[in-house]
């Protein structure tokens, strides 16, 4: 990539940021769900994302970034995410295709949406925006909440330091184990030309994908290699 091809695409990456589109407010919002308790996750934490078109199947780094998966976890347990909706699609025109990222979440709805959470930059946690990583979305730093993005490809540009816009970069708090193909087809889906405005119009999903439900799950336990021993000395 050149220099000036590079800070061609820093420039796009920072028009565009992986925020959340907040649809209106309904006039009489439904009583709200209980609040889940404060989760002090593993090292890892495995969860199965199943949608319309397939599950996808999540490691969670709760070593690295255990402010961001805590509170991935809790939408998961109080079941917050289910029947969400993935709502966008960023495809990037540069580089080897596919080239961009697809976005999901709560879209500021009152009723299912907790506090911000702060920052866990990459600087800090050492992870990158590579192809399966999930990455909180937000608008300004510490105001992520319940929308995140799942990378189809490596994205640099969006690591800590990277863009002179915004130098925070965004937050990656684990990958995709399975089910990556699933995410790819969500990004193949038609989207809008009209839906959106600014930098999102054009990469609004034309009929949203469902998440059905979002669940924890066992991280399998790898077997135990038995080192063969020497054969017993004969005399």
């Amino acid at each position: 990539m050149t220099l000036r091809f590079a800070a061609a695409a820093l420039a796009l990456l920072a028009a565009v940021p992986l925020c959340a589109a907040t649809p209106p407010r309904p006039a009489k919002p439904p009583a709200s769900l209980p609040v889940p308790a404060k989760i002090v996750p593993a090292d890892v934490e495995r969860v199965a994302m199943t949608t319309e078109l397939g599950t996808i199947v999540i490691d969670l780094d709760g070593k690295r970034a255990p402010l961001s998966t805590a509170n991935f976890l809790r939408y998961v347990v109080g079941k917050r995410f289910d029947n969400m909706v993935f709502y966008r699609v960023m495809r990037l025109a540069w580089g080897e295709q596919p080239n961009g990222l697809v976005q999901a979440g709560l879209r500021g709805d009152p009723t299912r949406v907790l506090p911000p959470i702060p920052h866990e930059s990459t600087a800090t946690t050492g992870l990158k925006h590579v192809a399966g990583a999930i990455s909180m979305a937000r608008l300004g730093v510490g105001t992520a909440t319940a929308d995140f993005s799942i990378l189809i490809s490596d994205i640099p540009g969006l690591d800590a330091g990277q863009n002179p816009n915004d130098p925070e970069g965004y937050a990656v708090f684990g990958r995709v184990v399975e089910g990556l193909d699933v995410a790819r087809k969500i990004y193949d889906v038609p989207l809008s030309p009209t839906a959106g405005s600014g930098v999102l119009k054009g990469q609004m999903i034309e009929k949203p994908v469902k998440v059905l439900t979002v669940r924890r799950v066992k991280v399998p336990v790898p077997p135990t290699v038995v080192a063969p021993q020497p054969p017993s000395a004969t005399f």
